[in-house]
């Protein structure tokens, strides 16, 4: 982050472009634009006559979030079918000062060394998949998206080797754990672009205006709340860096608060570009917070010198995504009493809303336009309003119907055809609560969901889920989970997981026992700050599914290091083969055999370190080849096990 100029000049394009669904019929782009800006597309490839597009004018949508800031979802339909699994070029044309500009000449970086220009494979089956979630931008260590690109440069011209899709399960962003300098980045983004303001019911400040201003606003927003004692829950569910004594500590007290801000989170955790455009001066802080500040200040700076490989990446590749918790705040519904209290005060109810909005634009609105037309046209009707207000505050009264509205949307699951298909699985807002006791954590999914669930899957012969949360993790982690959570204090430690609900485990277990649905499952999660790949068989059933749980976790992410090798060395000696715990897990009908990292110590089963997970699936949708690209530049590769060594 060196100094900038104090007026750079605003490019046209800010951020993207973005590849999202894909298909020979239609191509869904998204990104980010200064000004209002009609895009046209180039195709090259020797298997197709030269195409230029134009947006179809009906679906793609341009939606302001400022007054030089405009979200837009291209959308183009090829005038004849592209060829699948056929190198394509492409090029965004569009017009400025009556000249043609290109997205080759704006942003050069994005074309691989060599190449002319940008370029995907529409491919012909969903065998190939990247992986990952947890993208924390001040965590100290390097970028998995950084890894994943220069694994991708050395075989850019094959495009048999191009994976299908790059699927992101989780915590693409971290709104509830923001350092120091990506706040006061955001700020001053917010104020360059005219990113819109609003007001806030229910604080101590009147609006997002005094917010920035606070002098609290930079590592003590716990201080915006109301002073009153039923604020407690709230002051500590959201800002007061609770201490999680068995995992980790979570700081909190940067947690993004308006729209603005998560829109501008999203524009800097995927551009380099918006970076050129804020300094780095610091502000005024306690000299408590000048050490956290400048050491956040130099992880970031390696964070944004990688950023234009992590753009050009999602220019190449497309993208899938889903929400975990980070993405809107630390333990997102973890439990019915959380709700009661989240929901219950319009401040909070307002952080969460939100975040969710940023969630819908910027990543869900590319991954099912259709299924979340209502809760968009709502956003876009918000955004509009907020254009023509002189003081470029959002309406609060549309803002808050808004809000209301994507709160009780429950359609953010989907579906990709395909061999295999791909069901990407909503763990956080349709969950299974625990009324008798509100305190209990919930199900990740509800009776209903997990019913709609199973009729996706009937019949097929194979299938790839993508579940944020492993839906079978490691024992002794979930134990200590339950442990906690029987004391009554869920929240120290995640307790999140599959298992931690009866009902729930009970019906997604009997989905697999089920004889019409998949006989190969592969399980794709993320989550946990760890990697790991268990082979799952049913007992006494010699035909029965086979599933293979892959979980990739972090992409700027890790477990604390001495802490995993503890509980993996633990879980080895307590869940033996012969251990009588095994009969006391809801998996005891299930045969567990871990898949061992090839490049981890003797024993070990759990993989710590940042990177990307690479899957290839055969014809049956069995993995063939399961590798972790570890951002120290080896391929952690995790062969099938020898024998079955451990019962679940």
């Amino acid at each position: 982050m060196t100094q900038q100029l104090s007026t750079p000049t605003l490019q046209t394009i800010l951020a993207g472009p973005v590849l999202r669904r894909i298909a020979p019929d239609r191509l869904l782009i998204w990104l980010v634009t200064s000004r209002p800006v009609e895009l046209s597309l180039r195709l090259y490839s020797s298997g197709i006559d030269s195409q230029h597009l134009s947006c179809d004018s009906a679906t793609s949508r341009s939606v302001p979030v400022g007054r030089q800031a405009f979200v837009q979802l291209l959308d183009f339909v090829p005038t004849a079918p592209l060829p699948v699994d056929t190198l394509i070029g492409y090029d965004l044309v569009w017009s400025e000062n009556s000249a043609e500009c290109t997205l080759v000449e704006a942003l050069p970086y994005l074309c691989h060394d060599g190449q002319p220009r940008p370029s995907f494979v529409i491919a012909s089956h969903n065998r190939r998949l990247l992986h990952g979630s947890c993208r924390k931008p001040h965590f100290d260590a390097a970028d998995g998206l950084v890894r994943a690109d220069s694994w991708l440069a050395e075989r850019i011209e094959d495009a048999a080797q191009r994976p299908s899709w790059l699927l992101m399960s989780g915590d693409q962003i971290y709104a509830d754990d923001v350092a120091g300098p990506m706040l006061v980045a955001i700020h001053r983004l917010i104020e360059r672009l005219g990113l819109f303001g609003e007001t806030l019911d229910g604080a101590t400040v009147g609006d997002s205006d005094e917010l920035y201003r606070d002098v609290n606003t930079y590592y003590r927003r716990e201080e915006l709340l109301p002073d009153m004692q039923p604020n407690a829950a709230l002051r500590e569910r959201f800002f007061g860096g609770v201490k999680k004594p068995v995992f980790t500590t979570a700081h909190a007290h940067n947690h993004l608060i308006t729209f603005s801000e998560i829109i501008a989170m999203y524009l800097l955790v995927w551009s380099p570009e918006c970076w050129a455009l804020v300094d780095d001066e610091p502000p005024a802080l306690d000299a408590d917070w000048q050490d956290t500040y400048q050491r956040e200040q130099r992880i970031l700076a390696e964070f944004v010198a990688g950023l234009p490989q992590a753009a050009r990446l999602m220019a190449h590749l497309p993208s899938l995504m889903i929400f975990d918790d980070h993405d809107i705040t630390d333990d997102w519904n973890l439990t019915a009493e959380w709700e009661q209290t989240a929901y219950g005060h319009p401040f909070s109810r307002r952080i969460i809303g939100n975040a969710l909005l940023g969630y819908l634009l910027c990543q869900g609105w590319g991954n099912a336009p259709g299924a979340i037309a209502g809760p968009m046209a709502a956003l876009a009707d918000l955004l509009g309003s907020g254009e023509a207000d002189p003081d470029d505050k959002l309406d609060a009264h549309l803002h808050n119907g808004c809000i209301d509205q994507v709160l009780a949307f429950h359609r953010w699951s989907y579906e990709l055809p395909g061999e295999p298909a791909i069901l990407v699985l909503d763990t956080r807002t349709r969950r299974w609560r625990s009324e008798d006791r509100p305190g209990r954590p919930s199900g990740l999914m509800d009776w209903e969901s997990l019913t709609d669930m199973q009729q996706k899957l009937l019949d097929r012969k194979s299938v790839v889920i993508v579940s944020s949360a492993p839906m079978f993790g490691v024992k002794l982690i979930e134990a200590v989970q339950k442990l906690f959570t029987l004391t009554g204090n869920p929240l120290l430690v995640d307790a999140e997981n599959w298992m931690a609900h009866r009902g729930a485990a009970q019906v997604m277990l009997n989905i697999f026992r089920h004889t019409r649905t998949p006989a190969n499952y592969v399980i794709l999660s993320g989550d946990v700050h760890y990697s790991f790949v268990y082979e799952v068989r049913i007992r006494q059933r010699s035909r029965g599914p086979h599933i293979w749980q892959i979980t990739s976790s972090g992409l700027k992410n890790s477990f604390p290091r001495s802490l995993l090798d503890w509980f993996d060395r633990l879980n080895r000696w307590l869940y033996s083969p012969r251990s009588p715990l095994n009969w006391l897990t809801k998996r005891r009908a299930m045969q567990v055999t871990p898949r061992a990292p090839d490049q981890a110590s003797a024993g070990e089963r759990l993989w710590n370190g940042s990177g990307i997970g690479l899957v290839c699936l055969d014809g049956e949708g069995r993995p063939v080849e399961i590798i972790q690209l570890d951002t120290s530049g080896i391929d952690v590769r995790f062969p099938p096990a020898p024998k079955a060594d451990e019962r679940a």
